[in-house]
């Protein structure tokens, strides 16, 4: 009798949830039935095309394409903001209520509108019943066809209010940040973060700021729609720096008290160590976009977000360019056994995650050594080396100064990979014996081929005496700078979040001066701008010239 009332006991709990879930979802089955708009429904077709009953939204697009699901989700060319995109010459026009409804105007900037590339403003407004009909059958408001991008979308009533009511919804409220005069941005700093690298990083943003405000700013008038004033950003740049300290259970607290007291638009470069997820989380809940944080190991999963951006996955593309080349490696036949080293508490945890992950899943075999956080350099990481022993290959997600106590190194195992990001890329100081063997897991372009591209910053730095002391970090801080301010300039006075990730995802592959990397591009849904790497290895004895082991590889 014990046995069976056992499992009577645990189905109770189990039961009790299923009758609450299955509540929540006759509720909202009654609701769409009614017909009543509910942002969940109408968010969900135009984000994720899926309808009110759970099935996939359907359309045909010209010459009889049909498009489903996903693929026909509005948000694939009206984008997340409903500001629309260009689609070669093809301008995809905003579709947000204020835009849709707008009383019909001569010229663009007789409309008390922010300025959009493609709105319209010689047309009629349109009502609940032209909408449908515009997404239903793909005429305007004025009874003409649409371009023959626009799909004709199969929708019940109960879903076209929805999905009318969602983009009504869309009409944006006042940015946080923003005023007539003044942008404000925050940079954020975590209490693990590197002080030196902090104060490189800060020493260029003030600079930036600074002379983006050189120019003398007076009172401005809010600017209209016309194209002669599109790329008079006439603002004040203010930064605020916001220093996170304790755990990290306690920053999302520290972020929303800021946030409260000093609203930003977004959150410009930035420095953290192990842990940066709690600030991509606070981005992520507020809605601020986070450009390009120095950040060696960001969270896994940034890809399924919207307003971090990052330069590349850091350690864990330097994981995922090693696990290549130690699958390449003996004409196909990998290695059966790989060790790898990192300290307790270092971003070389990520990636030594990542790259335990992509190999087991070959069958190879990777055992992890982890050394103490506040264990003596030398006789920690001698001792890892030590038992490493046997190994076909072992990788090093060590700091420069635990590089500098490898001491000689072992005659096994031939094969030794290091982390360029952690160990200081060129400048690594591996001992003459290591150096000879070991191969750089190398997420830049090489030192010869950037070469121009970060003269640029640094003569900048030069001019204005700022210190080079955390050279790949300053770069790319200037290079978030530009990418901001290039941003803006085509944004005119619209100052919304999502419009400003947007935009920076259509226009940064067209930047030329790219630092570090070879090309950076962000298609819709990627969140990380360069996504390969070299494997190298040092050419000579000394100095930092390094060879590159094969093309670039984007794994």
């Amino acid at each position: 009798m014990r046995s069976m009332l056992r499992p009577l006991r645990a189905a109770a709990p189990v039961r009790a949830v299923a009758a609450i879930l299955l509540f929540i979802v006759l509720a909202a089955l009654m609701d769409h039935a009614r017909g009543e708009p509910t942002d969940s429904v109408g968010e969900a077709i135009y984000r994720h095309g899926v309808l009110g009953s759970g099935k996939q939204l359907d359309a045909i697009r010209a010459a009889g394409v049909h498009l489903a699901g996903k693929d026909a989700a509005c948000v694939n060319c009206h984008r997340r903001s409903g500001f629309g995109s260009k689609e070669g010459f093809i301008s995809i026009p905003p579709i947000t209520g204020r835009y849709l409804f707008h009383p019909r105007a001569s010229s663009a900037e007789d409309l008390d509108l922010p300025y959009v590339e493609s709105m319209r403003a010689d047309r009629d407004p349109f009502t609940d019943a032209t909408l449908a009909r515009a997404i239903r059958d793909g005429l305007d408001s004025e009874g003409k066809p649409l371009n023959y991008l626009m799909p004709h979308f199969a929708l019940s009533d109960a879903d076209m209010t929805a999905l009318v009511g969602y983009l009504k919804s869309l009409n944006q409220r006042k940015s946080p940040g923003v005023t007539d005069t003044v942008l404000h941005f925050a940079t954020i700093i975590t209490p693990d973060a590197d002080p030196v690298k902090a104060q490189g990083m800060l020493d260029v943003l003030k600079q930036y700021f600074a002379d983006k405000n050189t120019f003398p700013i007076g009172a401005t008038p809010r600017l209209r729609t016309s194209r002669k004033m599109m790329f008079m950003v006439n603002r004040l740049w203010q930064l605020h720096v916001w220093r996170l300290t304790g755990p990290a259970e306690t920053w999302q607290g520290q972020l929303e008290r800021h946030f409260a007291k000093e609203p930003v638009l977004a959150v410009v470069s930035g420095l953290g160590g192990k842990n940066w997820a709690p600030v991509h989380e606070f981005c992520e809940r507020q809605a601020v976009p986070c450009l390009f944080p120095n950040v060696e190991a960001p969270p896994a999963n940034a890809d399924r977000d919207f307003y971090s951006l990052y330069f590349s996955k850091g350690v864990a593309l330097e994981a995922e360019l090693i696990a290549n080349s130690i699958l390449r490696q003996g004409s196909g036949k990998a290695a059966k056994r790989v060790e790898q080293i990192y300290r307790a508490g270092d971003s070389g945890e990520a990636g030594a995650q990542v790259l335990a992950a992509s190999l087991e899943r070959h069958g190879v075999k990777v055992r992890s050594q982890v050394i103490a956080a506040n264990a003596p350099g030398q006789e920690g990481v001698a001792k890892a080396v030590r038992q490493s022993s046997g190994a076909d290959a072992l990788v090093l997600w060590l700091r420069p100064s635990d590089i500098a106590a490898l001491g000689e190194a072992p005659p096994a195992p031939s094969a030794v990979f290091v982390s360029g990001l952690m160990g200081g890329l060129e400048r690594s100081p591996l001992p003459p014996s290591w150096r000879s063997r070991a191969q750089l897991a190398y997420t830049f372009d090489l030192p010869d081929r950037r070469r121009v591209p970060v003269d640029y910053a640094l003569g900048w730095f030069r001019i204005r005496q700022i210190p080079v002391v955390a050279e790949q970090v300053q770069v790319d801080t200037y290079l978030a700078c530009g990418l901001l301010a290039e941003t803006l300039k085509h944004m005119a006075d619209t100052f919304v979040p999502d419009y400003l990730v947007e935009r920076v995802e259509d226009m940064i592959d067209r930047r030329i001066i790219t630092g570090y990397y070879p090309h950076l591009t962000l298609a819709q849904g990627q969140r990380f701008a360069s996504k390969g790497g070299y494997v190298v290895h040092f050419s000579e004895p000394q100095g930092t010239r390094l060879i590159a082991d094969g093309g670039w590889v984007v794994p």
